[in-house]
């Protein structure tokens, strides 16, 4: 296989530290870093020195936050991605839709996992003791690994022939009813990760193969045209991050063989366990303690969103299933 086709597998070995490059795999001195959050996204939305609480609960910020990146990495590959979506951005909803897909799933996917390598960079102290030590849960690197692998398409030319590893909403919110620019929000256990950036929510699922996407399809054509205001914008991350909690399946991905003359790998995807059902029973007692994390800020709390325990509170369509326009916020 050519050099510029060969895939780095960090997991193999647990290979994570301050001087080797996150991407590649290149040892690199320590002064060779790249923030996870870009710099143009930080100083847009007056991010650098703002707190950010880790897995671990200790809080750094968010220009603090850093991971090691080659030179030839940093300038070759991630400084292009962030131009490409910096000038998308400049457009709005609008530009971003534009966006190759795979290209926000990279863009997300390397901010996700510059959280994710700094935990696990950190658990190699033997003086720090995370309470739930992501390195000690098999199931979860696994699922990490298998996420890393398709994010290799960042350096390594990469195909998905018929698929692509996420399920990502662009979702259009009307900022004049919410002055907050910028939100972000991740979970690790479900490789869940969104961002507000001014009217556009992204809100991703990076290891699922969009099968989130197929199972809200008929929800996601009444939110994809329309404008939302900031509580339905809620309502709708606050399903699809319960739609990642039920998801029973893992995908895997395989390398198709590649010939003498290829320039690019072609990535094929499988199910581990077919036998598993791919989504467990939504339970409204589970997306209501959710959906109220999300709905804190109206002082809307759980017992409210179930009042009717059939049929839980939705600022975004009623009982009958239309949507709702103009969604009345109960007042205390």
């Amino acid at each position: 296989m050519q050099q510029h086709l060969t895939i780095f597998d960090p997991f193999e070995g647990m290979r994570f530290g301050n001087r080797i490059c996150f991407l590649c795999g290149t040892l690199i001195t320590e002064d060779q870093q790249t923030p996870v959050f870009p710099a143009w996204l930080m100083e847009e939305y007056g991010l650098t020195q703002e707190p950010l609480r880790l897995l671990d609960q200790s809080v750094t910020t968010y220009q603090e936050l850093q991971i090691p990146c080659c030179r030839r990495c940093q300038t070759s590959h991630l400084q292009p991605l962030e131009e490409k979506v910096q000038q998308a951005l400049a457009g709005g909803v609008a530009g971003l839709r534009a966006l190759d897909e795979k290209l926000l799933f990279q863009w997300l996917g390397k901010m996700f996992y510059g959280t994710l390598i700094t935990e696990l960079i950190k658990e190699q102290n033997p003086l720090v003791q995370p309470e739930y030590a992501v390195s000690e849960q098999p199931k979860m690197l696994m699922k990490f690994q298998a996420f890393f692998r398709v994010l290799q398409s960042i350096r390594v030319p990469m195909v998905f022939p018929d698929f692509l590893p996420c399920s990502l909403f662009i979702v259009n919110v009307d900022v004049s009813a919410e002055p907050s620019r910028f939100e972000f929000r991740d979970e690790l256990s479900t490789m869940m990760f969104s961002l507000r950036l001014d009217n556009a929510l992204l809100v991703c699922c990076l290891l699922d193969n969009g099968m989130i996407k197929q199972a809200m399809r008929r929800v996601w054509e009444q939110v994809e045209p329309r404008q939302l205001q900031p509580i339905q914008a809620a309502e709708f991350s606050a399903r699809v991050f319960y739609a990642a909690y039920l998801l029973n399946v893992i995908p895997d991905y395989l390398i198709r063989h590649p010939k003498p003359e290829d320039n690019h790998l072609v990535m094929d995807t499988l199910i581990d366990d077919v036998t598993n059902v791919i989504f467990n029973p939504w339970q409204n007692s589970s997306y209501a303690k959710l959906l109220a994390t999300v709905w804190a800020k109206w002082g809307i709390t759980q017992e409210d969103i179930l009042r009717d325990p059939q049929e839980p509170m939705s600022m975004l369509f009623t009982p009958e299933g239309e949507f709702i326009e103009f969604p009345e916020i109960p007042l205390k």
